[in-house]
């Protein structure tokens, strides 16, 4: 490979979630992190040289970005997902969550019924009920070790609880799946049915799996399109998520306009700078980092299914069909949350992140960052070998 994703880099001392405040977040100080979902890759080298230029430029004013940006933005999208985007239509943010929370607020009242699909992404949750909405859960359907929609609770609940938004993670996280078509189709024409709205998280939309094909929601139908707020960020993609930059494309103007209004009664002004010089050199010229990136991605999920179904049979992987999130099911250990917790933190002297904070459903599992150097996934996976066998 070009670009060395073995080396290990020392996160430490560097202000990071994930490596420098286990003890502040009751964890031990030793304990190895797989938790939080950015990658402990170096970025791009044509992104760090586009930081670097702008850094040494030694202004930090008030800034926006023009065309060359969105020709960037847009070739991106066109190129991977056959999606065309109008100018128009792009909202810049400071991230996804950010953005949900906005549509949350725009596009219904307090009380309002908000439906998600559990388990799922904890934020989404936490954005309706820290803004007096209520949540309505349509869950996963665990199959044969495959996660489906249960469309007909679905329609049952859009309608019952007269919903007004749905939120919907593509490629999901934390289960990993990638809809297909039909899927997205079938969930597409119930809101359009009954009247729902669709935020549509795509942030995972680059890390998709051989074999499988991530779809834009908006791309399928002009229906869809007008109900649609399609989130998108270079942040999982690049590893860039402390730079706080994410295009929300939304093609319908009076959802765009409300959206709008919103993100300015919040005080919200200009985007990151750097966020938006990393954004514009990644897809401008970060696509054979990727590429490289997805194999060694590959490989490390290779290596996490073969270690369990050989040395850790307790422990089940849910095949993943995207995302660098994987998904397992320590069930068959039949341990208590308290004693899985004790097992991993304690024992296995892990972090990572529990099940249960993606909703009920998530109980007995656990979501494992493989982004990460196969020596330091090669060292969780053996820690928590020794820890279940003893």
């Amino acid at each position: 490979m070009k670009y060395d994703f073995d080396k290990v880099i020392n996160r430490k001392g560097t202000n990071s979630i994930k490596y420098d405040f286990a003890v502040e977040k009751g964890k031990p100080e030793d304990i190895l992190p797989l938790w939080v979902a950015d990658m402990d890759f170096q970025t791009a080298p044509c992104i760090l040289e586009k930081l670097k230029s702008a850094a040494e430029n030694g202004i930090f004013g008030y800034s926006d970005s023009k065309e060359d940006y969105f020709q960037a933005v847009s070739g991106w999208f066109r190129k991977h997902f056959d999606w065309e985007v109008d100018r128009s239509w792009l909202i810049k943010t400071p991230g996804v969550v950010f953005a949900i929370a906005m549509a949350v607020r725009a596009f219904t009242e307090e009380g309002d019924a908000v439906l998600i699909q559990q388990p799922v992404y904890h934020p989404f949750l936490a954005s309706i009920k820290n803004n007096r909405r209520m949540p309505v859960n349509n869950p996963l359907k665990l199959v044969d070790g495959h996660y489906e929609i249960d469309f007909e609770d679905f329609e049952r609940k859009a309608a019952r609880h007269q919903v007004k938004l749905f939120i919907l993670c593509s490629p999901h996280n934390p289960v990993g799946r990638v809809w297909r078509e039909w899927e997205l189709r079938r969930l597409g024409d119930i809101c359009v049915k009954h009247g729902v709205r669709i935020v549509s998280d795509e942030i995972h939309g680059d890390f998709v799996y051989p074999g499988y094909r991530h779809m834009v929601l908006s791309s399928l139908s002009e229906e869809y399109a007008q109900i649609t707020i399609t989130c998108t960020a270079p942040s999982k993609t690049f590893n860039l998520a402390g730079l706080q930059a994410s295009n929300i494309f939304i093609p319908n103007r009076e959802l765009r306009e409300k959206f709008r209004e919103t993100i300015e009664a919040a005080g919200y002004g200009q985007i990151n700078l750097m966020g938006m010089a990393a954004c514009q050199a990644a897809y401008e010229g970060g696509e054979e980092w990727l590429s490289q990136l997805k194999a060694y991605l590959l490989e490390n999920l290779n290596f996490v299914r073969g270690f369990l179904e050989t040395r850790l049979p307790g422990v089940r992987l849910i095949e993943p069909e995207g995302t660098y999130l994987v998904w397992l099911d320590f069930r068959e250990l039949s341990l208590s949350e308290e004693e899985r917790e004790d097992l991993i933190v304690n024992k296995a002297r892990l972090w990572l992140d529990s099940g249960g904070m993606f909703g009920p459903e998530g109980r007995g599992f656990e979501r494992v960052n493989i982004a990460c150097p196969r020596s330091i996934l090669e060292k969780a996976f053996l820690q928590l070998e020794r820890a279940v066998n003893h």
